[in-house]
């Protein structure tokens, strides 16, 4: 054999190989399973009770557990159990899109909506068009049983302070370890401005809805809602709440919302009455100019834009002797006097809406003789 040869021999099961690797590239691997579309599992279920209603909000899935875009609508069971009990059906089964926010709302059996507060759980389970899901959602618990009474005589007033509410006082609980209180809510009926203020001491926007709950409520048939603005228009609206702890987590069971009540929390409110007047005659080193100094404790209120002053002898009319603009600071310096006069002061606060106190206590002060 030639040497040529030789080479070309050696060389032929390298070639070989490098050719069935090649061919390897195209051999398929091992199947896939088919797959079952199942639709993925919701994760962000949530339940709500308002007297004998219970809502339930979630958002659907937009993919299958193969993560593949869902297509059409989805069927959703809905069930519920009490313990460790069977989940039944809450109702028919409905149908979503995916991506969607699903919303699914019940009236409580009357089994359920009486006797006392127990958990109640709540999940919701996606069907393929066979049937079949991918297993429940998470789990949403509300209390079942018997729902505390409305809230009667809700009333609202504008004070000062705030926004001073009313109610009947009442609603026992249904056991003897629920407790009752009152929560209010709170909806905001002027339209916001147009163009909000700017700047580093603007105040934030005011929200659209608050919730407030008065833990002693219940007993005591009113609450202060202090975190309003003057010039807003303001709605509420009230429910008893029992609430429970269950499992070391506080569960709770409103009533129905009573009917709403507005008011309209306008500025029409005066200062506090300053105190604390006090009148010193004084006189300059040489005798010759005479005066009267007046201080008084300040009025703590945001709203203050300052004081007057003003001055009588004897029974005569009460004259103000201040400026016409307010005075800032809680002091006057009186050099309008004549020696020997007794003169009587009292001073008021000015609100910023341009409303007065009323006059404080009197003081009197004699200015001395020469």
């Amino acid at each position: 054999m030639r040497p040529l040869d030789r080479l070309q021999w050696a060389a032929l099961p390298v070639a070989l190989a490098a050719g069935l690797a090649f061919a390897g590239c195209g051999t398929p691997g091992a199947p896939l399973p088919p797959s079952l579309k199942l639709p993925a599992p919701v994760t962000d279920l949530s339940a709500t009770r308002t007297g004998n209603q219970v809502s339930l909000t979630w958002t659907m899935p937009k993919k299958n557990t193969d993560k593949l875009l869902l297509k059409g609508n989805v069927s959703v069971r809905v069930c519920r159990k009490e313990g460790n009990g069977v989940c039944e059906a809450a109702g028919a089964s409905p149908e979503f899109a995916p991506g969607s926010d699903a919303e699914f709302t019940e009236t409580l059996p009357p089994s359920l909506a009486s006797g006392e507060p127990r958990p109640l759980t709540y999940y919701v389970e996606l069907k393929n068009r066979n049937g079949r899901s991918a297993g429940p959602s998470n789990r949403a618990v509300i209390l079942a049983g018997q729902a505390p009474g409305p809230v009667a005589g809700l009333s609202a007033q504008a004070r000062k302070e705030g926004v001073e509410l009313h109610w009947t006082p009442g609603g026992a609980p249904t056991q003897p370890t629920a407790h009752i209180a009152v929560r209010l809510h709170r909806k905001l009926l002027t339209p916001p401005p147009a163009k909000p203020q700017q700047g580093p001491f603007a105040p934030p926007p005011e929200p659209l809805e608050q919730r407030l709950l008065v833990d002693s409520g219940a007993q005591s048939g009113w609450a202060l809602d202090k975190d309003i603005r003057f010039g807003q228009t303001y709605e509420y609206r009230a429910q008893r709440v029992a609430r429970v702890t269950v499992d070391g987590e506080t569960l709770e069971l409103a009533g129905e919302l009573s009917a709403p009540v507005r008011v309209e929390a306008l500025d029409v409110f005066p200062p506090a009455v300053p105190t604390g007047l006090a009148a010193v005659a004084t006189a300059n080193e040489a005798g010759a100019e005479t005066a009267i100094d007046l201080s008084w404790q300040p009025v703590a209120d945001p709203t203050l834009a300052g004081y007057a002053v003003y001055r009588r002898e004897g029974d005569a009319d009460w004259q103000r002797i201040s400026p016409p603009q307010p005075l800032v600071p809680p002091a006057f310096h009186d050099a309008q006097v004549q020696p020997g006069h007794t003169y009587r002061y009292s001073v008021i606060a000015i609100g910023q809406n341009g409303h007065s106190s009323a006059r404080s206590a009197e003081t009197e002060e004699t200015v001395p003789s020469p």
